[in-house]
């Protein structure tokens, strides 16, 4: 009760001074700090106690306006470049090879992204974005892509697209092993200025109404997704960077290391759920 009173408070005095992310995190850091520490691993061990029983989709804490934007195949924006994309998969690169000629029609990359992140040999722990920029720099004699720009955020979409409904297979063992076990680390590890861990948002207060919004899960079976915040495409490599900022925490460059890991463990954790390739959120 004192708990709650302390929110409530937190809030009214918060909201005419501070943007509502910043006093939804705000809320948060006050409700991580009144619930059992055990989901940080040094406190209570493997596996920390959860506070949902079945994964759920973030399109499942969205409006029916969002959703309806997601399955419309005119009006989700991702779409639009997963469209052009197809058109650069057939494309020859300047060293004179397109996709298509390694790979057939696209339609043939159904389940590749159900594999990813995965362990490749010579490029180690790889999500598709890598994937895709080594054929781009070691097959095709092209430069790499951005990795927010149109080029990979469409062709990223496009694989991804061909596994719709599909669930996600991630390899966790073996040479693996290391990134995974980084990536559990590093969820449950508490950073930043906000004292947050990724588990305290999506885990202790899941399905919790804050403010007028929904904390999701945090699953990552829909990127890259159209945020309706973003006004724009991206990666899930912007997505916890924007969480990074969001917590007051270094800033990691997409494709760090560290997010590969993290990225390797989300889609574990959440791979009983079908891809959902383009999403849309809020």
């Amino acid at each position: 009760m004192a708990a709650r009173s302390a929110v409530h408070l937190i809030a009214r005095r918060a909201a005419n001074l501070m943007p509502l992310p910043a006093i939804l995190l705000l809320v948060l850091s006050v409700l991580a700090g009144t619930q059992a520490r055990a989901a940080d691993p040094a406190q209570g061990g493997w596996p920390p106690k959860r506070f949902f029983e079945t994964p759920r989709s973030g399109l499942s804490f969205t409006s029916d306006e969002v959703r309806r934007m997601q399955a419309d195949e005119l009006g989700n924006p991702t779409l639009l470049l997963a469209d052009q994309a197809r058109s650069l998969w057939s494309k020859a690169a300047p060293g004179g090879k397109s996709c298509s000629d390694c790979h057939g029609a696209v339609e043939a990359m159904k389940g590749a992204s159900t594999r990813y992140p995965r362990m490749l040999e010579g490029l180690g722990l790889t999500n598709i974005e890598g994937r895709i920029n080594a054929c781009r720099t070691g097959r095709q004699g092209a430069s790499a892509w951005p990795y927010e720009g149109p080029e990979l955020l469409g062709m990223t979409a496009l694989i991804g697209q061909q596994s719709r409904g599909m669930s996600r297979e991630v390899v966790i063992d073996g040479a693996a092993r290391p990134h995974f076990e980084a990536g559990r680390a590093l969820y449950y590890q508490r950073i930043g200025q906000m004292n947050l861990s990724c588990a305290h948002c999506h885990e202790q207060n899941a399905g919790r109404r804050l403010l007028g919004e929904v904390v999701s899960q945090g699953q990552s079976n829909a990127y890259p997704i159209y945020r309706l915040e973003w006004q724009a495409s991206g990666s899930l490599h912007r997505r916890l960077r924007s969480c990074l900022f969001g917590v007051r925490a270094e800033l990691l460059p997409q494709g760090a290391p560290d997010l590969l890991n993290l990225e390797l463990f989300l889609a574990w954790r959440g791979q009983a759920l079908p891809i959902e390739t383009p999403g849309v959120r809020r």
